[in-house]
């Protein structure tokens, strides 16, 4: 087992902080001309991330993959909680609360000075060498998060343990090991295109029916938009993501639960079989074909036919310790859109 000594942080330290200030000139420089022409484009932006997160990896031992899952999904909950964890426009997503990073019972909750903030126990490391703990730095806070994720060993266990302690969520454990084995395995973070979920054509039709009434098993809301299509036709993932759920749901029959890097958990439900690629822990592609239209749900495992053949599509939002479903209707009509302008772009390009 590897084990993080403060003496090796000080002397890595030193690395850092000469990478850093070099690392965030450039990206000033970025910033700054973005500010003066146009938003940073989405691939500058990954580009800038991956180095700050082999910077940081190469000073901390945890790996590049790590960083990154924890940076998203600290991103994710920025996004369902935009008010509690409101903070500058940077590169990274990763938050501390005030008293957190300042120390629990400092008096000065807005304490930057890193050898005070010691003392009183915050989080708050000093990344870049000028003698400041800013929660605002993309170094800083990386950093800072980068020592209490390595704080007991670099191994996945050890990494675990260490991530409960920090966020007492098993939630946020497990998000932060799927979005890690995502990222490892492609290899990249510019993993956010999507598919339509059926081989687009004019063999289903569907509109929005989020919200609607449903009355098998109790009153209740329809969380999803239905398409309808042939028995068969084949269905296909949206997104870069990890299956999390597999088999069968008395409402949703034979389904499949696929959880994304944007904490979206995609719902596909009344199918007719799965594709033999498909388990629980598998790693999918937008497109790749996971199961086939069906009928199936509204009873005991293998109940087909209670309604016509359609796929039922849901998506949901983690919030950190619940989900709640929201209207994946304009989704749908954008990827099927982007499909159809990816078709038309590649048919032209031929001519």
């Amino acid at each position: 087992m590897i084990r993080i000594q403060k003496k090796k942080w000080l002397n890595l330290g030193v690395t850092l902080i000469i990478s850093a200030s070099l690392f965030a000139s450039s990206v000033t420089d970025v910033y700054a001309k973005s500010e003066e022409t146009k938003p940073l484009a989405k691939e500058e932006i990954y580009k800038e991330r991956k180095i700050l997160y082999d910077q940081i990896s190469a000073v901390s031992g945890v790996p590049w993959y790590y960083l990154a899952a924890i940076d998203q999904y600290e991103r994710t909950m920025t996004k369902a909680h935009p008010k509690d964890r409101a903070h500058e426009e940077r590169l990274t997503g990763v938050f501390f609360e005030p008293q957190l990073w300042s120390g629990i019972l400092n008096p000065d909750s807005l304490d930057r000075n890193p050898l005070s903030i010691e003392v009183f126990g915050g989080y708050g490391l000093d990344g870049t060498g000028d003698n400041i703990a800013d929660p605002n730095n993309d170094y800083d806070v990386l950093y800072s998060m980068a020592r209490i994720t390595s704080k007991y060993g670099l191994s996945s266990d050890d990494l675990g343990i260490a991530l409960w302690e920090y966020y007492q969520n098993s939630r946020s454990v497990q998000r932060i090991q799927q979005f890690a084995r995502i990222y490892k395995h492609f290899d990249t973070l510019d993993l956010a295109q999507h598919a339509f979920p059926l081989p687009i054509g004019n063999s289903y039709s569907y509109r929005s029916t989020w919200g609607t009434s449903r009355s098998w098993g109790g009153r209740r809301i329809h969380e999803g938009t239905d398409l309808f299509a042939p028995h068969g036709y084949p269905v296909r993932s949206t997104c870069y993501g990890v299956i999390e759920i597999k088999g069968w749901n008395p409402f949703g029959g034979w389904r499949v639960g696929i959880r994304d890097l944007d904490n979206h958990y995609h719902y596909y439900a009344h199918l007719s079989g799965f594709d033999k690629s498909v388990h629980v822990g598998s790693l999918v592609t937008p497109g790749q074909t996971i199961g086939w239209v069906g009928s199936s749900g509204y009873g005991k495992p293998g109940t087909q036919g209670k309604f016509p053949p359609h796929l039922h599509y849901g998506i949901y939002r983690d919030s950190g310790l619940t989900e709640w479903s929201f209207d994946p209707y304009p989704s749908l009509r954008q990827w099927e859109n982007d499909e159809y302008r990816a078709r038309k772009a590649k048919k032209n390009s031929k001519k």
